[in-house]
């Protein structure tokens, strides 16, 4: 059955964080607020013939500098996934398999449904439309299902912003880049259920089709510069990451980044968090991706 929402700040996804006022109370009455824009010029798949590194740390500044190769990188962290530091984070934004726990077989699943199974497995690669609607809890069972986890806060800000925590955006610097990251194109809703915030459901917020127009949801990798000085994409803009935060004092999960409607109203770029939602929520605009320990 469907349950109306409670007072949503401005077109779904919405334009700001809400207020004790406005926030939904449950996941069947929440409404996701978020968007990103960053977008980043410097790659960092270096492709230097240095030697090999000793340590992750150090291969990670080899990334930045660009002087690590292919086989350091691949000896700290699993394919599909960037150096960061000491730790490895999914080069892409996640999409998710079905798979069979008895012989390991794998299915796709739509990244247009609602990430519903316990069997599903987190994946990282380019070029693939990333896995929305999707909770915190789905998100961590896929990511532990693939041996990974969800990142911390300080790995998705690290991974984003670079070595320089001036940054607040993946390709460098405190100013906005236009269009470099996936971002800034308001609320889905509107599309499909108008612009009356009192008949808008949670069911409307879960609609497959509010990611299916052209020019909203990207498949991964496909803004070139919204890329950190890690090789990592995507980290602003595109869908929401749910993040490994424990719910706070009001059981409220987080998600960082922003997504196509937003990535500024609740901080700038690299800095952009939500606040508002359980860790069962999910909409249209919630994703995630894997972070994992790198290996010495």
């Amino acid at each position: 059955m469907r349950r109306a929402l409670l007072v949503i700040a401005i077109v779904g996804c919405g334009r700001r964080e809400p207020t004790s006022t406005d926030a939904a109370p449950s996941t069947a009455t929440s409404t996701a607020t978020s968007t990103s824009t960053s977008t980043s010029t410097s790659t960092a798949t270096a492709t230097s013939t240095s030697t090999s590194i000793a340590n992750p740390a150090s291969t990670a500044t080899a990334i930045v500098s660009g002087t690590a190769t292919a086989s350091a990188i691949s000896r700290h962290c699993p394919p599909g996934m960037s150096l960061v530091d000491a730790f490895c984070i999914d080069t892409w934004e996640a999409h998710v398999a079905l798979f069979d726990p008895r012989t390991n077989r794998e299915w796709p699943h739509s990244p247009y449904a609602v990430v519903e199974a316990t069997n599903v497995r987190a994946k990282s690669a380019p070029n693939v439309v990333p896995q929305a609607f999707v909770s915190q809890v789905a998100a961590r069972r896929a990511c532990k299902n693939a041996n990974k986890r969800l990142c911390r806060r300080e790995e998705f800000e690290r991974a984003c912003r670079g070595p320089d925590d001036a940054n607040l955006y993946p390709y460098g610097g405190t100013e906005k880049i236009r269009a470099a990251c996936n971002e800034g194109k308001g609320s889905s809703i509107p599309r499909l259920f108008g612009t009356d915030v009192s008949k808008w459901t949670y069911d409307d917020f879960n609609d497959p089709r509010l990611n299916q127009w052209i020019g909203g949801l990207a498949k991964t990798g496909a803004f070139a510069k919204c890329v950190s000085p890690y090789g990592v994409y995507d980290l602003v803009g595109n869908l929401h990451e749910w993040g490994d935060d424990a719910p706070d004092e009001r059981g409220r999960a987080r998600f960082r980044g922003g997504f196509y409607g937003d990535a500024e109203v609740n901080g700038h770029g690299c800095l952009y968090v939500t606040k508002a939602h359980e860790p069962t929520y999910h909409d249209y605009s919630t994703g995630f991706r894997c972070c994992a320990d790198a290996s010495e």
